[in-house]
């Protein structure tokens, strides 16, 4: 791990091992990490950030909406109480139902926000699934969402002010996901525990995990990102590869015998089990594998080491791969050379090539690569797969 990943694993996780981050995603216990420094995330968010984001023809439904946890009934605050018609932000309300205590929430912000988009797509790079950042702004003393799970693995940054938190441990729902979205009458299965984010400080709370938050009494708002790790389940998983092994199995194409059904669910075993051993094949799990990594890079927009007009590089000029491009180096065993996968089309790459692409992860120069290293450099650049190696 290195680069634009090491740094977001820092800024997130602080002092945690990579291995000490994944058994913790792998857990269903949250965690809170003290601020190292009360600045910590001054440079991802502010909010002058969010005022001048307002200014423009990007507020709108759905990525602005806003909650009142003092609101009988739902929490939402009907969007013609602070969005025009068309969905763009109406200033003079919005800023009326934020002066009531009515939380704004920004979601999907790492799209408009470079740092944030950088700190996001350095998380992607450790954990290989999707991770976006939504906005939580809420007025002193408010709380904008009662009790309640998210179906998602969440990393709260405390940016500006304090906010109390209430957890309560466990997941009374196990491993809910958007496909099994809050259900109601969920009762806790512990009692809460209580703590106060102040600037700094980050809280994990995987999904499933009741949880809830308000604002300090006082003058100073709180200012939040909520982190949202986006992995795929098990089950989105199955139906991707069922997919892709439709392709290529004619069993899976075939006509089910539903006229079979009046014989019992025992009949049915026999059509199923060959089908189920088709999943496990290991060129099925490579073929999902594949898939999964390439919707990681062509999902995410990549950030380019180009601009309009590229700096091709010289001999002597050290350069490494771009850092917020997300690749894959896949072998091609009829060629010894590789695929080199990303949101662009794929390269093929000879041996000497595939090397290459080692060496430029780490860093290095054209003229260390040796004869034709300044070509494939060039070529790599205009792409905007390269960026000098400061």
């Amino acid at each position: 791990m290195g680069g634009m990943a090491e740094e977001a694993w820092a800024l997130g996780f602080g002092d945690l091992s990579v291995e000490e981050g994944f058994a913790l995603r792998e857990g269903t216990d949250w965690r809170h990490f003290p601020a190292p420094s009360p600045d910590r995330y001054a440079g991802l968010l502010s909010i002058a950030d969010l005022d001048a984001f307002l200014a423009t023809d990007a507020a709108r439904r759905p990525r602005i909406s806003m909650a009142d946890g003092s609101r009988q009934g739902s929490a939402a605050v009907p969007e013609e109480e602070y969005a025009g018609p068309d969905g763009t932000a109406d200033l003079p309300r919005l800023f009326q139902a934020f002066d009531r205590g009515a939380t704004l929430v920004v979601s999907q912000f790492h799209e408009l926000h470079p740092r944030l988009a950088r700190f996001c797509r350095g998380l992607e790079q450790v954990f290989l699934h999707g991770v976006q950042a939504n906005i939580y702004l809420t007025p002193p003393g408010a709380q904008g969402f009662r009790m309640h799970y998210d179906t998602h693995d969440v990393l709260v940054l405390q940016v500006v002010g304090e906010k109390n938190w209430r957890i309560w441990p466990g997941q009374p729902f196990p491993a809910p996901t958007r496909r099994t979205p809050w259900v109601g009458g969920v009762e806790p299965l512990a009692e809460a525990v209580e703590l106060t984010l102040r600037p700094g400080d980050a809280l994990y709370v995987p999904r499933g995990v009741l949880h809830d938050a308000a604002a300090q009494d006082g003058t100073a708002p709180s200012l939040h990102v909520t982190v949202g790790f986006m992995e795929p389940s098990f089950a989105s998983v199955l139906r991707m590869a069922v997919d892709l092994l439709e392709e290529a199995e004619p069993g899976l194409r075939a006509a089910f015998p539903t006229w079979r059904l009046a014989d019992g669910p025992g009949a049915l075993a026999p059509l199923a089990r060959p089908l189920a051993a088709m999943l496990a094949e290991p060129a099925a799990l490579e073929r999902t594998a594949l898939a999964l990594l390439d919707r990681l890079a062509t999902d995410r927009a990549p950030m380019l080491g180009r601009g309009l007009f590229p700096r091709l590089p010289g001999g002597g000029t050290r350069l490494r791969l771009a850092g917020g491009v997300l690749h894959a180096l896949i072998p091609d065993e009829e060629t010894g050379g590789a695929w080199l996968r990303w949101a662009g089309d794929p390269l093929a790459l000879s041996p000497q090539e595939a090397g290459w692409i080692g060496a430029l992860a780490e860093g290095a120069t054209p003229d260390a690569l040796g004869e034709g290293g300044l070509d494939f450099c060039r070529r790599l650049t205009r792409l905007g797969l390269l960026e000098e190696d400061a």
